[in-house]
């Protein structure tokens, strides 16, 4: 409690004794200000006026006079005005001394001709003579006043904790004089800003909102002077004072501090019961008055602010009243209330071709993340159909957006592009495994990457083939952690789900195929792994289908050495088809696959089957082995042959 007091006491106090030294602080500089500093500003001054002067009168003259003028402008300065004259006593701009030399520039259009006036935008540099501040002026000047304020503020803080233990200040005057504090800091923030003191202004300003908050807080929750929604209408009225004190100074550190204030306002004025229609409905106006200032303004930091401090309440909100015995209609609608608000100036930024910066990303990836995170916690698992046509037309909304994003900017609208279209397929992707379970999940997978793989191709996007790379590339790792179970020959789930595995790698391939000129780089690699993985996924779909078929003998021994003998055939009538496919294609690719497969077959005839096969099945096997290896060895001789002959 006393912890306490002495907080709202310096609250109290500190802005008046702030602005005080402050003032006293400009006025001590301005007569620290050297005469000669002040005749040069003002001869600065003067001449920046008669350069106005000279652009406004040929602004008004008719496109020929401008044109002529652009042709030749006049040597001479034009003339002063004969009612003021620089040096005369009836100037209030005119400098005591005579202006000091200036470079000069030339204008637009003016064919180089020196117009003996400086650069407005140029900084002023320091003026000559003038010393820097020493350590004595740094700790008597400014050290000395910091811990002064620091001990004037301790020494109030304990005389009002005195009055207040003694009782001498009840309970509804310390809020009224909080209030009254607050309220008064607010004309005198203003008053300093009108002479030019905008920093030490925005502070006043600031500790006088907070001085209002504080002491609302203490009428209805500490004292209990009137009621919560009394107080919470107060807090809204301090908030939307301050945003109005905002707009009219264009300062978006007072905006910052309203929206602070307004977002601090449900805690202070909490009745800890769930009140979700007024929270959520308040988060909704707030926000939107918070992103009208940003988008009018250029305040970038007012979007941010408001979306932690919404989420914040939200998930704050969801951990300790949700349950399912409440309308969940209503808080879905909530959810999506929030993630279209701050959709909004993204979106038309991207739509308007602006500059994306890291911070609309950033937004957006949050906001994305936040609402799909909200939508699933609170449908899944009993309402998989809802959340999953909430994810398709999440989907096609940004898939809308993407192709709204002009074309002719390729700089940030191109990094808009891409992060929408990239959510899109996000959102399609998971809302396969939310409706689908098991292998339906690796057909879609495998399905979705096919698509993505031939549209890439077709719209000559690098982007959606390399996600259509990578889905089928998942889905290819689950068809092997998580097969499905065989049966009647190539008649059953297993070899029906390779085959659409392989269906699926062949159409990205034909795309592929189709598209050559587009195809550099490290996509050459991934094309050839494409081929590679239709052969051995068939492969591995007909060696299972042997190895089930043949392992239905009578006696355990027999089905074994007839499975293996089986899987040598296999891969020995396989590895030749390669070959004989990669010699008529011209492809080296096929060739080598079937080198490779034909090395595998002879180490596994020459280790396994020379030592564990019976004596006939062992005859068999190299048998076809020797005769294939010769055939193939003849075909390869061949081949050499007719390369030779022209």
């Amino acid at each position: 409690m006393d912890v306490l007091l002495v907080v709202a006491g310096i609250a109290l106090l500190a802005g008046p004794v702030l602005a005080l030294v402050a003032l006293i602080s400009v006025r001590q500089l301005e007569s620290r200000t050297g005469t000669s500093r002040i005749q040069e500003l003002t001869s600065r001054v003067y001449a920046l006026e008669q350069l106005v002067k000279q652009l406004a009168s040929r602004e008004v003259r008719p496109s020929r006079e401008t044109a002529a003028a652009r042709q030749e402008v006049p040597q001479a300065e034009p003339p002063l005005p004969s009612s003021v004259e620089p040096g005369s006593a009836a100037s209030p701009m005119a400098p005591a001394t005579p202006p000091a030399p200036t470079p000069s520039f030339s204008l637009p259009g003016s064919g180089g001709r020196s117009h003996g006036v400086s650069p407005p935008l140029e900084p002023l540099p320091r003026p000559p003579g003038t010393p820097a501040p020493d350590l004595e002026s740094v700790i008597g000047g400014r050290w000395l006043n910091r811990i002064g304020i620091v001990a004037l503020l301790i020494a109030v803080s304990y005389f009002l904790k005195l009055a207040f233990d003694n009782n001498w200040i009840g309970p509804t005057g310390r809020v009224a004089v909080g209030i009254l504090l607050g309220a008064l800091m607010l004309p005198w923030s203003r008053w300093l800003y009108g002479r030019g003191y905008s920093y030490f202004s925005d502070g006043i300003a600031a500790l006088g909102e907070a001085t209002l908050f504080l002491s609302l807080w203490a009428g209805c929750q500490y004292y209990s002077l009137y009621s919560r929604t009394v107080g919470f209408a107060a807090m809204i009225t301090v908030t939307a004072v301050m945003a109005a004190i905002a707009i009219g100074r264009n300062s978006q550190g007072i905006a910052v501090m309203s929206l602070l204030g307004g977002l601090l306002a449900p805690v202070l004025a909490s009745s800890g019961k769930d009140e979700q229609l007024v929270l959520f409905t308040y988060l909704l106006v707030l926000g939107a008055g918070a992103l009208v200032m940003a988008a009018k303004n250029q305040w970038s930091s007012l979007q941010p602010i408001a979306f932690v401090g919404t989420q914040l309440y939200f998930w704050g909100w969801y951990n300790q009243f949700f349950h399912r015995t409440l309308p969940l209609e209503r808080t879905v609608v909530f959810a999506s209330l929030f993630f279209l608000l701050y959709s909004l100036l993204p979106v038309r930024k991207a739509i308007e071709g602006a500059r994306f910066d890291k911070v609309d990303t950033v937004v957006v990836l949050l906001n994305e993340f936040a609402f799909s995170g909200a939508l699933f916690v609170l449908l899944w698992p009993n309402d998989k159909w809802p959340l999953t046509l909430l994810f398709v037309a999440l989907a096609a909304a940004h898939v809308g957006v993407a192709r709204l994003v002009p074309a002719a900017k390729p700089g940030p609208s191109e990094t808009a592009r891409l992060l929408f279209a990239g959510l899109a397929l996000t959102y399609l992707t998971a809302a396969i495994p939310v409706r689908f379970e098991g292998q339906w999940i690796t057909l879609c997978f495998a399905a979705e990457g096919a698509i993505l793989v031939w549209t890439g191709f077709r719209t000559v996007s690098n982007f959606l083939r390399q996600a259509g790379y990578f889905l089928l590339a998942v889905a290819a790792l689950r068809l092997l952690a998580e097969p499905p179970g065989g049966g009647a020959l190539f008649f059953n789930a297993r070899f029906a789900q390779f085959a659409l595995m392989i269906a699926c790698f062949g159409v990205a391939l034909g795309a592929a195929r189709s598209h050559r000129a587009s195809i550099a780089g490290r996509e050459q690699a991934e094309i050839g792994l494409l081929g590679v993985a239709i052969n051995v996924y068939a492969l591995i779909a007909l060696s299972a289908e042997f190895w089930d078929y043949f392992g239905k003998a009578t006696t355990a021994m027999d089905a074994t050495l007839a499975r293996h003998l089986s899987l040598s055939i296999l891969w020995t009538g396989y590895a030749t088809a390669l070959i004989l496919f990669g010699v008529q294609n011209k492809s080296a690719l096929m060739r080598w696959q079937g080198l490779a497969l034909f090395g595998l077959v002879v180490g596994k005839v020459f280790l396994y089957d020379l030592s564990f096969l019976e004596r006939a099945y062992r005859i068999l096997s190299f048998l076809v082995l020797g005769a294939v290896l010769l055939g193939v060895s003849f075909l390869y001789q061949r081949k050499l042959a007719r390369e030779r002959a022209p």
